[in-house]
């Protein structure tokens, strides 16, 4: 992420929030002036994969899977984006997963300029199963 001058803001301390912020530098435009595209993908890359392991526990596999980006306006200046999963939704995939095994889950990512306004949207296709070995079970037997 260096590469690209992605700066990560703010973590919460649950793990459920991320902020990242990219300015535009001679390193991450385009031809025409703007943010490159595939700095706009990196900025959306990890975060809920992250956020999914960090708050489901040893006991679940998450794997990012897929991601479709659609731009909207020229990205310029210092672009934003927030990620957030709430502690219900945690909950939710964690009920199910433990119900039917595994689940593909898409989270919106929505890069924002300065104004406030989308520039590209990436839907994220995030994996995540049970594990097939309870790492936990076998730290409490000794």
């Amino acid at each position: 992420m260096l590469g690209t001058g992605i700066t990560l803001r703010k973590i919460a301390k649950d793990m459920r929030r991320f902020e990242v912020d990219m300015k535009l530098r001679w390193y991450n435009r385009n031809l025409v002036g703007i943010h490159y595209g595939g700095s706009l993908y990196s900025m959306c890359d990890p975060w809920y994969m992250f956020i999914l392991t960090a708050n489901l526990g040893r006991g679940y596999v998450v794997l990012d899977k897929a991601a479709n980006i659609r731009y909207l306006k020229p990205g310029k200046g210092t672009l934003t984006c927030i990620f957030e999963v709430s502690q219900e939704h945690i909950e939710q995939i964690k009920s199910e997963i433990d119900q039917i095994g595994k689940k593909d889950y898409t989270f919106l990512c929505e890069v924002k300029n300065e104004e406030g306004e989308v520039v590209c949207e990436v839907d994220k296709v995030v994996y995540v199963r049970k594990k097939d070995f309870d790492w936990d079970k076998l730290k409490n037997q000794g």
